[in-house]
């Protein structure tokens, strides 16, 4: 399951990771200019007894050479003006995945703590979690510090459901690289039993610091598929751990693909906005929208609408 929804239809491949990097390297063109062949002297006539003197601070002009260009350097045919270096763009920074310690044991070693958080009074953060057809609210004594789960009540193979978890956590003393933080994002999902992974990336998500991992493993005799994604959030001075788990059996992958598709391109996490609109001064009253024509009566669709999880701020 992935941004693309038939990465949910490979079962199991290994990935191979290639960096490359380009290095832009600046040619300088040089052009230099060639002396002019040295004009021979000219006898002075016979005729002339007495040498005209020539007047001060006057530069003799060659053959060829107007006074308007008089001074300026000659360029040989064909070569062209040296031109400055072009400055190559500066890289953009990247994230060299970390190849021990969880994100958890990160905080730990930075003396940070995780205090849970529960979607019942959580205003910090909008959280949206679409709920596709068939899918429900459960509680799940098996996700510690379980923000929200939801799960596949009508389809399954009778042993798995399909199932998604969001996890939040207020990440409390300390201080951190979110960079170096999120680097630790794919670690847990490693550490899963005959981990084998079929996509990751360090893509921002909605501007923020994130890790995106997705692959199969085992579980006592099954084979998961699973993506799994880290945020981390600040509102203020204030950091957040945002973390979404979406998770079906392989012999249901292309059954579910629909519905982890939708959880997975659907799944937001927002920092709610506390500024006025543009132009409207703090304490000012809106103004009045004009009354808007009425509606045609259109028949309901019965399309669940995405779950905001928490109390919109």
């Amino acid at each position: 399951m992935s941004e693309n929804g038939r990465r949910w239809r490979v079962l199991a491949g290994g990935i191979g990771a290639c960096a490359g990097v380009a290095v832009v390297l600046g040619v300088t063109g040089t052009a230099s200019a060639q002396p002019l062949p040295v004009q021979p002297t000219l006898p002075s006539p016979a005729t002339i007894a007495q040498p005209v003197p020539a007047a001060p601070n006057v530069v003799p002009l060659q053959p060829g050479v107007t006074p308007a260009t008089a001074g300026v350097a000659a360029v040989p045919a064909g070569v062209t003006a040296a031109t400055p270096p072009a400055v190559p763009a500066a890289p953009a920074p990247t994230i060299v995945p970390a190849t021990s310690g969880t994100l958890s044991d990160f905080f730990a070693a930075k003396g940070i703590t995780l205090e849970p958080q529960s979607s019942r009074d959580f205003r910090a953060l909008n959280i949206v979690l679409p709920m596709p057809r068939g899918w429900q609210h459960i509680p799940d004594p098996n996700v510690p510090d379980a923000f929200a789960v939801i799960a596949d009540r009508v389809g399954g193979n009778g042993l798995y459901s399909s199932n998604a978890q969001v996890v939040v956590y207020k990440l409390v003393g300390g201080d951190f690289d979110p960079k170096e933080a999120i680097s630790h994002g794919f670690i847990d999902a490693q550490q899963l039993p005959a981990w084998r992974s079929t996509d990751a990336s360090f893509t921002d998500f909605g501007g923020m610091p994130s890790s995106l991992i997705e692959g199969t493993y085992r579980d006592n005799a099954m084979t998961l598929n699973t993506s799994r994604r880290h945020v981390l959030a600040t509102v203020g001075p204030d950091r957040y751990l945002v973390s979404l788990a979406v998770t079906t059996s392989v012999d249901q992958v292309v059954a579910a693909a629909d519905a982890t598709e939708a959880i997975v391109k659907g799944f937001k996490v927002s920092v709610p906005s506390a500024a006025p609109p543009p132009g409207v001064p703090l304490g000012a009253p809106p103004a009045p929208a004009p009354p808007a024509p009425p509606a045609p009566a259109v028949p309901a669709v019965a399309a669940p609408p995405p779950q905001l999880l928490g109390l919109q701020g």
